[in-house]
């Protein structure tokens, strides 16, 4: 009789689940600063669209030492709703300016779409397995014509948290992004992603995350430009969060350098817009 009183209490004390998922628009403001003869790779999608924006603009331009230096400007504005607490689903697009060398800035247009997955595979919650979470996005370059590219995107991460509030832990995963080029003049090849890390947030609800890894990239051809050769180079990541108190985000900053092998600077401001926030 005693453990079916306490079983009740229990139930009484835990929080009602909301009726309505969290619904929310993560407005990403982006700025990379890519070396010449380099695709802006790295880790997740938002580097994926700033490299098929400067394949885009490769279209009938020809650079006859390779690609030259490029900055790039991009707004991500996937839609996003939280199903549950551990899963996510998203789509949206995502617009881009580009500066090739001393071309000068192109306008800013759409310049592809995407659409995604998040979901906790396994929760730790407590216990001595580490949460397992996979996300997986398709991103197609817009207009979807001769050039165009597709490319898929997934990342697999283990998270230990060290306590039972999981403040603080230690992150481990990998990437993997293929993409496909719709001529059969151009290919790109894999590009893979192995790193470790770890994050810490305060009582204060900031929190930071740090990941370092091994980027290898496959090499390309593309049209009439220079290969893009294979390179195996270091990777680092930082990002810190603003939280509430139920973990959403109310605002982040990313930095990333990518060696290509030289090295690529991309700085990334997370503003999520929120319809409906739990």
């Amino acid at each position: 009789m005693t453990s079916v009183a306490l079983g009740a209490e229990d139930e009484e004390e835990k929080p009602a689940k909301p009726s309505v998922p969290n619904i929310y628009l993560d407005l990403r403001t982006i700025y990379a600063a890519i070396p010449a003869g380099a695709l802006g790779l790295g880790f997740g999608h938002s580097s994926i669209s700033a490299a098929l924006e400067a394949l885009a603009a490769l279209k009938g331009t020809s650079f006859p030492g390779g690609l030259p230096a490029a900055q790039t400007v991009a707004i991500d504005l996937p839609l996003t709703v939280d199903v549950t607490d551990r899963v996510s689903l998203y789509g949206g697009v995502s617009a881009s300016s580009i500066n090739l060398g001393n071309t000068g800035w192109s306008s800013l247009e759409i310049t592809s779409w995407n659409i995604g997955i998040q979901a906790d595979l396994y929760q730790q919650n407590g216990g001595v397995i580490p949460t397992v979470t996979l996300q997986s996005t398709v991103t197609q370059s817009i207009p979807n014509v001769p050039g165009a590219t597709t490319s898929f995107n997934n990342i697999v991460e283990f998270d230990y948290a060290l306590d039972a509030d999981e403040t603080r832990g230690w992150l481990a995963g990998t990437q993997h992004t293929y993409t496909d080029i719709n001529s059969q003049a151009a290919r790109i090849g894999t590009n893979k992603i192995f790193y470790v890390g770890g994050y810490y947030q305060w009582p204060s609800n900031w929190k930071f995350t740090g990941r370092v890894g091994i980027q290898s990239f496959a090499g390309a051809q593309l049209l009439n430009q220079t290969p893009f050769q294979p390179f195996t180079q270091p990777i680092v990541r930082l990002d810190l969060d603003r939280m509430d108190d139920n973990d959403n985000r109310l605002f982040g900053i990313t930095a990333q350098i990518a060696w290509m092998p030289k090295p690529a600077y991309q700085v990334t401001l997370r503003t999520p817009l929120y319809a409906v926030r739990n």
